[in-house]
């Protein structure tokens, strides 16, 4: 087993994903549901993550390919997706209770699944080193790097509601505010960073 690429490939995976500065958000929109709902919507959202970073990890390149879609695009995508997650936290929408019995899913699957955990980043990221494996023994260390990097974001998110103990209802609503701030420039920088990526592609054809 390559313990060096695993090395690169693992920290720079956990970098990209940040399991500390996902704990804000993850509480801000899982702060009211019990702790089992929570440990569930945990789950459900890293599962999402490993299949999606897998599926790009395998047909990436392909998928995006066939569809005539460049990579800052699914980044630009990602960012408007996240803008919309940070309006409701700032304007405190999330805090009302849903009667929507899917509620748990929803959060899970999106935006904590996607694109938060399995954001552009984590997929450029894993698509980059699949393009530099070589041979089955590369590929494997890289699967086993993403089921690393998935566990360890879930076991931050399983013992988050320690932190929900401490924090109570209205610590809970200060970080909703705060997550959403932080959400919103990230969701800015990702479409300032997709602007500027098709500025350089559109640079470089021209020439």
């Amino acid at each position: 087993m390559d313990l060096k690429l695993f090395g690169e490939f693992f920290v720079t995976l956990l970098v990209i994903v940040d399991p500390p500065g996902m704990v804000p958000v993850f509480l801000a929109l899982t702060g009211t549901m019990s702790t089992r709902d929570r440990a569930r919507a945990g789950t459900q959202a890293v599962l999402l993550a490993l299949g999606v970073i897998v599926i790009f990890a395998v047909a990436g390149q392909t998928l995006l390919d066939y569809l005539h879609v460049q990579l800052p695009a699914l980044q630009g995508a990602g960012g408007l997706l996240l803008v919309l997650v940070a309006l409701q936290l700032l304007t405190g929408k999330t805090d009302e209770p849903s009667e929507q019995g899917g509620l748990t899913s929803n959060v899970a699957l999106v935006p904590i699944g996607t694109p938060l955990l399995a954001g552009p980043g984590a997929i450029v990221a894993t698509m980059l080193f699949v393009q530099r494996a070589d041979g089955i023994s590369d590929y494997s260390v890289i699967a086993l790097g993403i089921v690393a990097v998935m566990f360890t974001v879930w076991l931050v998110l399983r013992f988050s509601g320690v932190i929900v103990k401490l924090l109570r209802p209205a610590g809970i609503e200060v970080l909703t505010r705060i997550a959403g701030l932080l959400l919103a420039a990230i969701a800015v920088q990702l479409i300032a960073d997709a602007a500027a990526a098709f500025v350089e592609l559109y640079a470089a054809a021209a020439h």
